[in-house]
């Protein structure tokens, strides 16, 4: 049988744990574990462990377990109990036998979930405030390919690139004559869309930010979203539709090469707010009129209308978002020799994320909830979750696919289960409405943005507030984690661009 490595000295024990108000027994009875796989690919006989094992320790010996104690993989716990989980963030006797969840006697299944095999370091600190935007900032992206590259859209009828390594601007995109309402970077970083309140989008080319030709003018009415093709759909010519939502109650898709109108999806009767572009080739959208509808993108068809909510839906989240947004490139730094090589990485990444959590919707709305959907199953929500007590306005899966952050103006910012929709904390500490959030890429970070004027950064295994980011002299519209983890960016009614790193 196996056996748990020996008792961390008091230093580490320290480090590995939250402090507590009660002693944890320096002795305590064995138990008897079975660990099972979170997904259910896999399953170990079961066996005793001391009754007071730590995170860490159940980490070393289900290594040693799955044969891999050379190369460890960083695991987290879940106690199974009445056909709900329990996160385990410290250890088996805060978790479970102090709190009176189960007794010694009980027989555990603990379900385990491979983390990011890489970390990302939280911010801590302004590394540059890049001043240019005569307007407030109202939205900020970086490159799928690279934390020096950076993107913000203003209410200076402009648009800003940004060279985040030597803190300079690359170009203005001039054009626009309103508003920058919405940016969106191809996911091969190739191209960068522009939408504006002007009822137009700009493309640019993302080195020197040169204009690539006119405006795409065909809606009526102010841009309210925009969104790319997925990587791995794209023929070998490369991303080249691009989705955008207005407030002429319509979807249209572009053929950004020919500068073409491709089709237009109509069928909401009030103001599109989001638009998204699924893994499996259906767009997704989101509106004024209380729906969210579900489209093929190969010839523009409406699948599905989802209901539920009372009030105008605000925002969408795909659970493979974070793929979808950064293709082919991840933590490896990764360089593709060509387009077919980098949508092969694309298509790869893209089925390991979907193997691991499926593509999963979250919809948020002014009715104060949110509704977890699974559209390839059914039409009927998996999930309504409710505690938000004023408009929640913006959600966000983490990268993993595990975890649901949203953003209310109730100054909170809550957590969900991203499976089941089961509420899992509140972060507090914002005195003001919070804006968006933003995950770090290994999904362990959490940063939001806020009414008043602060960043904030959560350590989402203890749930709580890790370092408070002060330094916007007004309130913050928009915040963006790199892909790479690097940096992060954020914008407001200052009108600075501040780049925040660690």
């Amino acid at each position: 049988m196996a056996t748990l490595l020996p008792p961390k000295g008091k230093k580490q024990k320290r480090e590995e744990q939250n402090p507590t108000p009660f002693e944890i027994p320096e002795k305590f009875p064995l138990v008897n574990v079975q660990f099972q796989a979170s997904d259910g690919s896999h399953e170990l006989p079961s066996l005793l462990v001391p009754g007071n094992s730590s995170a860490r320790q159940l980490d070393i010996l289900l290594n040693q377990l799955l044969g891999s104690p050379e190369d460890p993989v960083p695991y987290t716990f879940a106690l199974k109990h009445d056909d709900d989980t329990v996160e385990i963030p410290d250890n088996l006797y805060t978790t479970v036998f102090h709190s009176g969840l189960m007794k010694t006697e009980d027989n555990l299944t603990l379900l385990y979930t491979p983390q990011a095999v890489f970390r990302v370091r939280a911010i801590t600190r302004c590394a540059a405030s890049m001043n240019g935007h005569d307007g407030t900032i109202i939205s900020a992206q970086f490159s799928p390919s690279s934390s020096s590259r950076l993107v913000t859209g203003s209410g200076d009828c402009t648009a800003r690139l940004w060279d985040c390594d030597t803190q300079t601007p690359i170009s203005t995109l001039k054009g626009h004559h309103n508003w920058v309402s919405c940016i969106s970077w191809a996911p091969d970083a190739s191209v960068i869309a522009t939408g504006s309140m002007d009822n137009t989008i700009r493309l640019w080319e993302p080195k020197k930010g040169a204009s690539l030709g006119d405006a795409l003018r065909r809606h009526t009415k102010p841009i309210m979203a925009l969104c790319w093709q997925p990587l791995h759909l794209s023929p070998d010519s490369g991303p080249y539709l691009l989705a955008s939502g207005s407030k002429d109650n319509t979807i249209r898709v572009w053929n950004t090469k020919l500068r073409t109108l491709v089709y237009t999806l109509s069928g909401h009767t009030a103001p599109i707010t989001c638009v998204k572009w699924g893994g499996q080739n259906w767009i997704y959208s989101s509106s004024y009129d209380k729906t969210i509808r579900i489209w093929d993108a190969k010839d523009g068809k409406c699948l599905h209308i989802l209901k539920g909510h009372a009030a105008r839906v605000n925002h969408l989240s795909l659970s493979t978002e974070h793929v979808l947004r950064s293709g082919a490139y991840d933590h490896t730094d990764f360089k593709p020799k060509n387009f077919r090589e980098e949508r092969d990485k694309a298509k790869e990444r893209y089925d390991i994320c979907v193997k691991q959590s499926g593509e999963r919707l979250v919809s948020a709305s002014d009715d104060l909830q949110l509704m977890l959907w699974d559209p390839y199953k059914t039409t009927k929500p998996v999930a309504k979750m409710h505690g938000h007590q004023k408009v929640v306005n913006y959600a966000s899966f983490s990268p993993d696919g595990r975890h649901i952050a949203t953003a209310s103006f109730d100054s909170s910012v809550r957590l969900w289960d991203a499976k089941t929709g089961k509420f899992l904390a509140t972060l507090r500490g914002h005195v003001a409405s919070v804006y968006q959030c933003a995950w770090s890429t290994d999904s362990r970070l959490l940063v939001s943005s806020s009414q008043d004027t602060t960043l904030k950064v959560w350590d989402i295994r203890t749930k709580k507030l890790k370092f408070d980011l002060p330094g916007h002299l007004d309130q913050v519209f928009a915040v963006d984690w790199s892909p790479d983890g690097q940096r992060v960016a954020s914008g407001g009614a200052d009108k600075a661009v501040r780049i925040w790193t660690h």
